[in-house]
């Protein structure tokens, strides 16, 4: 994931705000990630980094959308990412590791924010685990592969998975 520093030494302590819209960090991880999905407007953020002791605290907003194949169908869906975010992320202690990546570093007298790596994150918090068409979709035949949506498949789903034979003849009882 391609990191995009920023530099927060010197914002005030009422914080400031800042926008994002570069493409290409999405691009550039969606890409790295194999992830099928892809921009369909563009995404942007605002954030505020207000400057706290031991780090700083970090609240936006993430919007844009993005398309991706229904999970049953492989339609393509237009998912609509509107994300808030809100965090704080704490300064390293020098001299301690830490198994947990931080989005904060110092470089000598400067302090500086991951956003691209925040983004990121926040973005991949954003999308849903199955993107679906619609809540109802049937999905594809699973012998013949039509698109059920469209209507009933000609095979008629004869064939049945052969590993589950075992239990066609299954009957539950309900025990009251």
């Amino acid at each position: 994931m391609a990191e995009r520093w920023l530099d927060i030494t010197d914002i005030p302590a009422e914080g400031r705000e800042f926008d994002f819209d570069d493409q290409e960090l999405w691009v550039e991880g969606l890409r790295e990630f194999n992830m099928d999905f892809a921009p369909a407007s563009p995404l942007t953020a605002t954030l505020k980094v207000t400057p706290e002791p031991r780090g700083a605290l970090v609240r936006g907003r993430l919007t844009g959308a993005v398309s991706a194949p229904c999970d049953r169908c492989t339609r393509e869906v237009r998912v609509d990412v509107d994300q808030s975010f809100d965090l704080f992320e704490e300064e390293p202690i020098p001299g301690e590791e830490s198994l947990e990546p931080t989005l904060l570093r110092r470089r000598g007298r400067v302090l500086e924010l991951d956003v691209g790596g925040l983004l990121w994150e926040e973005f991949v918090l954003a999308l849903p685990v199955k993107p679906l068409c619609s809540e109802d979709c049937k999905g594809l035949c699973p012998s013949c592969g039509q698109d059920l949506n469209a209507g009933p498949c000609k095979c008629g789903g004869a064939e049945l998975d052969p590993r589950m034979a075992a239990l066609r003849g299954l009957t539950i009882v309900k025990k009251d």
